[in-house]
């Protein structure tokens, strides 16, 4: 059950919501709320992995960039020129030395088992490296050149993008697998610095194999997976407008399904027997592994379970935009600003991350056209008194986004330091118990 704070909140979110389709067109307000729910499951994942498990990940971009790859991998159209050429099969090679590398590492990592310890361990594990990366590279890299000579990219699978959706989640929760079994043992603040480099490698690498993802070439259009504006008037909407409307209407409808059937399993989850072990291991995981919790396997699954959210995020966010720019991915847009949302909406609460998602991204985006507004009457108002007026107002107030975003967070933690929607725990005595402090 809400209270009546949550229903304060999301009435003032929706009188916002009405207040920017009076001030922009139908068509542009659509797409400001399809790229707010995205960005709310972004902050959902988020929300997972600190308000839950109290786990400071600050590279949330990679995960980003993961799902929007698999959009283009499963959803793009398939390339002719790669199939029919000899790069499947050099790619088949490589992935089969990069399996070989891999299982000649998990041998190596037990030969403690044997007998073998110490130094003569450590110096097999660095051999076996050694041996897997030069391999590997000694396949990749003449597959790149050919793919790249010949076909310019490995293409897509063209099949439908719901499931590259799918993948996107897979992928990136994958991807955060690796990771939390490396770095979950850190401290918070090294897990944190130790996350931002991870994802800017991730950013690196998509950027750079020109062969996969074409780099900064990019990849555009990517399909739909609902019918675009052209099949609309296809189908006998002769106006472009309610054609564009109803196209990107569709598309708000299935991310609205999608964020509510994943909201309301992590509600069942969050307030079942698996959410009170999540929050007494973030709470304190001294206890919880003094109760016999097993705290890493436990931060491992929360981890990974954001990090699906972030994919499947990712994944909407570039099938929308209908384009995947590695280039184009930068922290204060994939990361920081998810931060913002959690903290504003209030961490441990998932109301509360989607409701700041939300929020945040539509003062992000009316911000730009209100401080233009702002800097023209004043102006008037300047020219008018005889005063030099200020230049460059397109500018200036796009730079207003990054003060607007500072002062809303600024508010938020001194008015809401909890959130604005903030953590709200039951008990089996007490159905709403008082938030957490």
């Amino acid at each position: 059950m809400m209270g009546a704070r949550e229903w304060l909140m999301l009435a003032g979110l929706a009188v916002l919501i009405v207040l920017v389709g009076m001030w922009f067109k139908v068509p542009t307000t659509i797409q400001i709320l399809i790229t707010a729910l995205a960005y709310a499951l972004i902050a959902l994942g988020l929300n997972v992995q600190w308000g839950y498990g109290g786990l400071f990940n600050f590279g949330v971009m990679g995960f980003v960039m993961l799902g929007g790859y698999a959009t283009v991998l499963v959803g793009y159209d398939v390339n002719p020129d790669f199939w029919g050429s000899e790069g499947p099969v050099m790619l088949a090679r490589a992935l089969l030395a990069a399996a070989i590398g891999a299982a000649l590492i998990l041998a190596t990592m037990q030969v403690h088992r044997i007998g073998i310890k110490g130094r003569l361990r450590t110096f097999l594990l660095i051999v076996a490296w050694a041996i897997a990366y030069f391999g590997y590279r000694s396949q990749v890299d003449p597959a790149a050149v050919y793919i790249e000579r010949e076909a310019g990219f490995v293409g897509g699978l063209g099949l439908p993008v719901l499931i590259g959706w799918v993948v996107g989640g897979v992928l990136a929760g994958a991807v955060g697998f690796l990771i939390g079994k490396i770095c979950l043992g850190l401290r918070t603040d090294y897990l944190a610095i130790a996350t931002i480099g991870i994802s800017e490698i991730v950013r690196a690498l998509m950027k750079n194999m020109d062969w996969l993802t074409r780099g900064t070439l990019t990849v555009s259009p990517i399909p739909w997976p609902v019918p675009q504006q052209q099949d609309v008037v296809a189908m006998g909407v002769t106006n472009d407008t309610l054609a564009l409307s109803v196209s990107r209407s569709m598309y708000l409808v299935v991310t609205l399904v999608v964020i509510a059937v994943l909201y309301v399993l992590l509600q069942r989850a969050y307030y079942g027997p698996w959410g009170r072990m999540m929050r007494a291991i973030r709470d304190n995981h001294v206890a919880a592994a003094s109760m016999g919790k097993n705290v890493k396997r436990r931060q491992l699954e929360i981890f990974v379970i954001g990090s699906v959210l972030m994919g499947i995020g990712g994944a909407i966010l570039t099938g929308y935009v209908q384009l995947y720019d590695p280039s184009s991915f930068q922290p204060i847009n994939y990361t920081f600003i998810v931060w913002v949302m959690v903290i504003v909406g209030g961490a441990g609460n998932n109301l509360g991350a989607l409701f700041g998602g939300v929020l945040i991204i539509l003062i992000w985006n009316i911000s730009d056209p209100l401080s233009q507004l702002l800097f023209l009457e004043l102006n008037d108002g300047l020219a008018a008194a005889g005063l030099p007026t200020i230049d460059n107002v397109e500018v200036r107030a796009l730079q207003m986004r990054v003060f607007v975003l500072g002062l809303v967070i600024v508010l938020a933690l001194r008015y809401a330091p909890k959130g604005l929607i903030p953590e709200r725990i039951r008990s089996r005595e007490e159905p709403e118990q008082s938030t957490r402090a």
